[in-house]
């Protein structure tokens, strides 16, 4: 089992802190959410709530992951980066491409991204990308980066992306994971056809469990025999037990802000750091 280092909510100024000890104590990787801007009014509902609000007050950090991460990545030398959960559709393939190579150049390919259709229809708009063919879009451009990532001469003509023959350099050292995050059954779908892995957002572990048996299914139909990899956030798991009942089951990474289970929802960095290192000596040296 490993454990990833969840920095939803935090303020941008404490993630060069926090990195460097997390790369020190154990910590696999740290993950970065995704939004562009917050509207003040919401056209459609945050679906992960039960009355549609957002988990988050106006005038939360909503860093630029791939700028973050590329950064961290040159004060680190172990500690891998990824995202819960960025939002590939509201992108230009591209511009997309051309961070997360860049990204995996600075950090010696210590990224793995996550992918996810998003469902912000507001944000879509003020980024001019079509909200309502956004799955469809996505298909396309998980075929797309690993083209662009190749260094090589590629072309592709598809419904929504055609381009001729073109090169995209420097291309990453080798090739990189990708995960796709949702818990529709499109989603993981996707992930059991066309990624490396999933993940979860906040679910019970028998949620959980049954989602991975799910995407197991699904891969055995689509004839895919390769490593898989999960990573969880689970709401009624916080100890190694739990942890371990979720590793039995197929979970490799757990999703946690270990502050919390110390200092609740701290914002002072000086709580977070002793959160993230006791919860290192707590946990994950046991576990390994």
């Amino acid at each position: 089992m490993k454990f990833v280092l969840s920095t939803s909510f935090s303020s941008v100024a404490h993630l060069t802190a926090l990195a460097p000890v997390a790369d020190e104590t154990g910590w696999e990787a740290m993950s970065f959410s995704d939004h562009v801007v917050h509207p003040e009014e919401i056209s459609t509902p945050y679906p992960y709530t039960e009355d549609g609000s957002r988990r988050w007050p106006a005038f939360t950090d909503w860093p630029d992951p791939w700028v973050v991460i590329g950064a961290l990545a040159a004060i680190t030398t172990r500690l891998r980066f990824t995202n819960n959960i960025y939002v590939l559709p509201m992108r230009n393939p591209f511009l997309v491409a051309k961070a997360i190579s860049t990204a995996a150049v600075i950090s010696n390919n210590r990224v793995t991204p996550a992918f996810g259709v998003g469902w912000s229809e507001d944000e879509f708009a003020l980024m001019q990308q079509d909200f309502r063919s956004r799955g469809k879009r996505m298909d396309e451009m998980l075929e797309i980066l690993p083209l662009l990532w190749s260094g090589d001469w590629v072309e592709y003509r598809g419904e929504h992306y055609q381009f001729a023959p073109l090169e995209m350099n420097p291309p990453p050292p080798g090739p990189i994971p990708i995960w796709i995050g949702g818990i529709s059954d499109a989603a993981m779908k996707r992930a059991a056809r066309s990624a490396d892995g999933w993940v979860t957002d906040l679910q019970t572990s028998a949620e959980i469990i049954t989602c991975i048996e799910k995407i197991r299914a699904w891969r055995a139909d689509y004839g895919r025999d390769t490593p898989f990899e999960v990573m969880a956030t689970p709401s009624d798991a916080w100890d190694i037990d739990g942890y371990r009942r979720l590793e039995d089951a197929g979970v490799t990474h757990i999703l946690t802000m270990p502050w919390a289970f110390y200092h609740g929802e701290t914002d002072q960095l000086a709580e977070k750091i002793d959160g993230l290192r006791r919860f290192a000596d707590d946990v994950i040296a046991p576990m390994s």
